[in-house]
Order: structure tokens, then sequence, then C-alpha cells
């Protein structure tokens, strides 16, 4: 005889490559399912390669097999290798710098001197990030930071969760709204040819607002942490990094001058690494540089021997290894969506499917094939390319202008880096975190539907009174 009070048992999120994993045979089964098409690809005035409207045509499609499910990992991390090995090396930059203990000495002197201000930390870097997002299209540049953040976090009396937020979702939600970024809506308005100056009141006063919602829902969630430690999702993993933490701590808490000079390291590279982003247009080859040499620096100040600097940087790179590997295989199911010759049919049912919707519940449905699309083409210029020169025509034949398809396009592009795995910027923050997917996915849904309702509230002005973006 059961129990009355018998608790329900809780259901687990799979592992992160079980998921992938999952979606990728799906995905190798549609291969079979759904017939072969294509866009025919032209250069614009700007010389960028994008998909022609009203020039899609069915072909022969090559539906994948036990064999390509085998080898498409090893292509998706192949084509990946820049980003599996940036978050691999910065992984073990990190560990370097954290070995010295000037980031853990130079936290607890922030916190000291935030001693009952430590509520200001989150609207300050995150305000900070979001404009980073918004203006400059910062993404990837963000990753570093959450191996700085999280240990500011626990220090200051929140979770790990916290920490992750400040930087990452304070960029995503900058970058996802944003009135300037140059890869979203200049690439956008380029494809659609509107000037850069249209709409953007309407698209700075969308990103106050998800910029402040996204604040303040972060401060609820670390305000209760604050109160009860035991909230947290990752509460069992916090303990026990802050014990380790206290640990290693308690053999030299002062802040030295060798602290000093790895701590001013760091903020160096880190001033470096966003002029040359803004100024040289750095990537990840040069970001990479700038940490590696950073580790160097720092193991030097910090009279570490060469030996205990390999093995540290490995030991942080295999921290890490599991968000590469993810990053590889999460691009696989693209590799197999666009080697059968579907993700063009994909996008082009989709369309079709609103032609006949009225104008309101197309830009909705516009919304969703955005985000859909963003699970598949991650890059904000690639699907930009691959969309907008098919969403903006669809959308003025249901009396959705230009510049409101372009907002759809941007909101459906962004907002869902914050939970799909095929993100290489979660996957390798999360990474950095040291925060398992399961977790993160469980936490972040509940911000994503709320962010999402918000997504909708912005869109309907915007479709109903065109003028609003003009």
């Amino acid at each position: 005889m059961l129990q009355l009070n018998q608790k329900k048992k809780e259901f687990n999120v799979p592992h992160t490559f079980v998921i992938i994993f999952t979606i990728l045979i799906l995905v190798i089964i549609a291969t079979w399912l759904i017939p072969g098409g294509e866009y025919e690809r032209a250069k614009n005035a700007a010389g960028r390669t994008i998909a022609v409207s009203d020039s899609f045509k069915f072909v022969e499609n090559t539906p994948a097999n036990l064999k390509k499910l085998l080898t498409a990992p090893l292509k998706g991390f192949t084509s990946k290798a820049d980003v599996a090995g940036f978050i691999l090396i910065v992984g073990g930059a990190f560990a370097v710098i954290q070995k010295t203990n000037a980031i853990d000495t130079g936290i607890l002197g922030v916190v000291r001197k935030l001693k009952g201000k430590e509520f200001l930390i989150i609207p300050l870097i995150m305000t900070l990030f979001s404009v980073g997002g918004a203006v400059f299209g910062m993404a990837e540049e963000t990753i570093p930071f959450a191996a700085i953040f999280v240990p500011l976090a626990l220090a200051l009396g929140y979770d790990s969760i916290t920490g992750m937020c400040l930087a990452f979702v304070g960029a995503t939600v900058g970058f996802s709204s944003a009135m300037l970024n140059p890869f979203t809506v200049g690439i956008a308005k380029g494809i659609a040819e509107t000037p850069m100056k249209a709409g953007i009141i309407y698209r700075t006063t969308a990103w106050a607002i998800f910029t402040i919602a996204a604040i303040v829902y972060v401060m609820i969630y670390a305000n209760k942490v604050k109160k009860n430690p035991h909230y947290s999702i990752m509460y069992e993993e916090d303990t026990l990094r802050k014990n380790d933490s206290s640990s290693e701590m308690s053999l030299n808490t002062e802040f030295t001058t060798s602290h000093k000079l790895i701590i001013l390291t760091l903020f160096v590279g880190i001033a470096l690494i966003v002029y040359g982003v803004l100024k040289w247009e750095w990537y990840l080859e040069e970001i990479t540089a700038v940490f590696l040499a950073m580790a160097i620096i720092s193991g030097f100040i910090g009279k570490l021997n060469f030996n205990v600097v390999a093995d540290t940087f490995i030991a942080g790179a295999k921290d890490v290894l599991g968000a590469a590997l993810v990053v590889g295989l999460a691009n696989a199911i693209v590799i197999v969506a666009t080697d059968a010759k579907i993700m063009d049919t994909i996008l082009y049912s989709l369309a079709k499917a609103i032609e006949p919707l009225p104008r309101l519940f197309s830009g909705y449905a516009m919304l969703i094939i955005q985000s859909i699309i963003n699970f598949f083409v991650g890059s904000g210029t690639g699907q930009a390319a691959l969309t907008i020169p098919i969403m903006y025509p669809l959308g003025e034949l249901v009396g959705i202008s230009r510049e409101t398809s372009i907002l759809i396009y941007q909101f459906g592009n962004g907002f869902t880096d914050l939970v799909f795995p095929t993100s290489g910027v979660l996957m390798g923050t999360l990474a950095l975190a040291k925060i398992p997917y399961e977790k993160w996915f469980k936490w972040v849904l509940k911000a994503l539907v709320f962010l999402s309702i918000l997504q909708l509230l912005l869109i309907t002005p915007a479709i109903l009174f065109p003028g609003l973006l003009q």
C-alpha cells in the first residue's frame, strides 16, 4: 500500500550531452521526412551574401544515416574549433591567475568596501554589460568574466547563478534588444535598406525596459538567496566552493604587492581586449592570445614555477572540457540539417504558414520562427543574411513594416541564447562559472518565459502602429 505522504519523484533534467544527442537523432530522422530545398544566394549592395526572397525551390535532399550520426560530432567540433579552443585556453589561463590567489584577495577587499551596499553591484555591472551588448555587440567577450563575477557574488552572500547573470544575462539582454548593435541591427538594416536612425527611439526604449526588467528579476532572486541560501538551485555546489575558497584563503589573505600587480595585469588585459574589439575588430584568436599572455605574466609575478603553471593550466582546461565538447556536438546538429538541405525548406515552410494569418498573429509567428531558426543559426549576422531577405517582404505583405520585422528578428535572434545549448557563449560561460547546464536550464526557464512575455508586449504596438519605429 502506497503511503499518502510519499513524495513525488522529482524530475531531473537530462545531462546536456543526452539532450543534444537526442536532438541530433531527431534531426537525423527529420532528414528522411523533410524534402530538400534551397534559396538562391546573391550578394547585396554591401557585398554580403544573402538569401534571395521568392527564389525557393525544392531539390533532392540527402538523408542522413548512421554513419552521419556518428561522424557529425567530429565535423561539428572541427568547424567550431576556434570557439572550443578559446574556451579551453581561457579556462586554463584563469586557473593560473586564480592559483596566485590575487583574484580571491582582491574580491575580499571589494567585499569589505561594499559592506552594506552589496546590492549596488547587480544593477551597475548588468547595466554596463547591457550597454556593451546593445552598442558594441558584446557576446563572446563576456565569457571570461564569469570566472571573476561568480567568486565575487559568492563572497557578497549571493550564489553562482547571480554571478553568472551579471555579465552574461546583462550582455545577452542588451544584445537582443539593441538599438545600435552592428552585428544585428546594422546588418539587418543594411539588408532591408532602411536608415540606421529609423526606429532608434523605440529600440532604445525597449532596451531600457528589458535591461531594467532583467536587473529587477536578478535582484529579487539574489535577495532571496541572500536571506535564505537554501533557496539557490546551486546551494550544495556553492557551499563546497565557498569551503574550498575559505581553505585556500586561510593560507594567504594579505593583499600583497604581487597580488596588486596581477590584478593590474588583469585589468590592463581586459581593457586591451575591449579596445582591440572596438578599434581593430579583434575576435577569438586575439582575445585568446591576450589571456594566454596574462596567464604567463601572472604566473611569473606570482612566483609560480613552470611546472606548476603547466599543471594548473591543464587542470583549468580540464574543468571546461565538457563545455568545449558540447559546442562541437551542438554544432553537429546544424551541419546535419545543412548537409541534408532541409534548413531552407524549414524556413520556407514556416514563412508560408504566416501568410494567411492576421497581421498581429503574423508578427507573433515571425518571432517564434526567428527563435526556432536561432537554435540552428547562432550567428546574428548569419541569421540576418538568411531570414531578413525573406521575412521583411513577407511582413510587408501582411502590413508589418520593415523596421518592425527587424525588431522581431532582433528579439528572436537573441533572447533564446539564454537557454539554447547551441550557443557557444552560453556553454563557455557556464563552464567558467562551473554551473551544470541542467541546473541553469531549470533556473533560466522562468526568466525566459518572463522575457518572452515582455517581447510580445513590446512588438505588439510596433505591429499595430508602424509609425512608432519611423
